[in-house]
């Protein structure tokens, strides 16, 4: 019966993986359908991630409070259903908003998911198979969505892209309304409002203000206000959180090492993770003239290493060999991929140039993300798991934030370096575009090999202890 609660869990983790990708692609279509700016593009996919990287920390811990079966459900509904009015809005507002929806559903849905996963999945062999094949799903997720994208927008049209989810959602809602226990609250939950209020504003400021960043300039005003906004109010929410009765996020989540370092490296792996789907698209599309469905298809050897290591190593190795060493080798395998990656040129092959660092940085990303979420939910009271899972989201979405505004800047100004030093010409313009996408490759190996050292001093080298269990199964 566990394992069905896993395909469940599963197919709600999928569905919203896809959606942080799925649909890039379909955005010109859109676009031209419904009439919108270029300008304006960008808020498809930033008014997602407002919704969903603020409101997660509330999510985990409405999930904790209120149980986790209720979010679970509630989040799968609502997501479903904005996925419904997004296929088929009408007009360019109608569309954002669903999008909104949909982040503030995830928000709920996907700490919800992780928690239910840590405390159904107690047995140390059982857990490392459960936490594997939730990490294959997470990491081939994003590359997935792609190739969804792709063949939904060439085949049918750019509203499949959301009606697709009901296909996930519906599913899994019937399989989490028969299969989860409903869940019995014995306390009165209690509700750190201001931290709420303030980790919500700094999350929201946060994200706000690197994605202000792509489309105007570092030193724009109400990015950098932004940005500082942001990490004042982290800074006052901390001092918050050492000194309230029930806080949102307990100091002690974070201040053990094997949490706190998995939490970093889920961090930086999302730093990484980001530019490579981002930059290796346009190359794909830009540089080599793929369509959207041969650029899908370009990524499966990555999906397959992610795949094979996320189910293979928490169970055959990380007991051999310990946290420490997995993170740090999983981080140093997908660097030296992306290193790999950086030579790409205009009239590169797919299987010589492309294909070898596609699957080591598959392996060192499956590697990396199934030990550090088993890493960062271990030992945990039930009490706090979802809180716990929702760091987890939000420090891979914050990473991405980051690192999409840092590497979108670094592109340009290694495209626009290159053009001054070369003669104007069609051939110019495209090797330009190719060393902007090598430039941000580069970076984000230097992310990894700082991930492998960041996981080297701060991961201890012992056993993962499980959470805490609780009934999660209906009987």
């Amino acid at each position: 019966m566990r394992w069905w609660v896993l395909v469940v869990i599963g197919m709600a983790q999928l569905m919203v993986m896809l959606d942080a990708t799925v649909v890039n692609i379909a955005l010109p279509e859109a676009q031209q359908d419904l009439g919108f700016s270029d300008g304006s593009r960008q808020w498809v996919i930033t008014g997602y991630a407002l919704a969903f990287g603020s409101l997660l920390l509330l999510g985990g811990r409405l999930g904790d409070l209120l149980g986790r079966r209720t979010l679970f459900v509630i989040g799968l509904a609502g997501f479903g259903a904005a996925s419904v009015v997004g296929g088929s809005a009408g007009s360019f507002e109608i569309f954002v908003a669903a999008r909104v929806a949909q982040g503030l559903f995830a928000a709920l849905l996907a700490p919800a998911a992780l928690s239910l996963l840590s405390v159904t999945f107690t047995e140390p062999s059982e857990r490392a198979k459960a936490f594997g094949i939730f990490s294959a799903l997470g990491g081939a997720g994003g590359a997935v969505g792609l190739l969804l994208g792709g063949m939904l927008t060439e085949w049918a049209s750019w509203r499949w892209v959301m009606y697709v989810n009901v296909v996930f959602a519906v599913p899994a809602l019937i399989g989490a309304l028969l299969l989860l226990a409903k869940p019995v609250i014995t306390k009165k939950p209690q509700l750190d409002i201001p931290g709420i209020v303030v980790v919500s504003a700094a999350l929201f400021a946060v994200v706000y203000g690197f994605a202000h960043v792509e489309s105007t300039s570092w030193t724009d005003p109400v990015a950098l206000g932004s940005m500082i906004v942001g990490a004042v109010l982290l800074a006052v929410f901390v001092w918050l959180e050492s000194r309230v009765a029930h806080p949102l996020l307990p100091l002690r989540l974070v201040l053990d090492r094997t949490r706190g370092g998995s939490f970093m490296a889920v961090f930086v792996l999302g730093m990484g993770m980001f530019s490579i789907f981002l930059f290796l698209t346009y190359y794909f599309a830009a540089s080599l003239g793929y369509s959207p469905i041969k650029t899908g298809l370009a990524f499966l050897p990555m999906v397959a290493g992610v795949v094979a290591s996320s189910t293979t190593m928490p169970s055959l190795v990380l007991p051999k060999v310990g946290p420490k060493i997995v993170v740090s080798a999983g981080f140093l395998v997908a660097a030296a991929g992306m290193a790999l990656l950086t030579r790409l040129e205009l009239d590169s092959t797919y299987a010589t140039h492309i294909m070898p660092g596609l699957i080591l940085l598959g392996l060192g990303i499956g590697a990396v993300m199934s030990t550090a979420i088993q890493g960062a939910t271990s030992g945990l009271h039930h009490e706090d798991t979802g809180v716990a899972s929702a760091l987890i989201n939000t420090g891979q979405q914050i990473g991405g934030s980051i690192s999409t505004a840092l590497l979108t800047t670094i592109a340009s100004s290694a495209a626009t370096d290159y053009l001054t030093s070369h003669k104007p010409s069609a051939l110019a313009a495209a090797q330009a575009g190719v060393e902007g996408y090598t430039a941000t490759l580069a970076w984000g190996s230097g992310f990894f090999v700082a991930g492998a050292v960041i996981a080297a001093f701060l991961i201890p080298n012992r056993a993962l202890e499980p959470s805490e269990g609780e009934p999660v199964m209906a009987h």
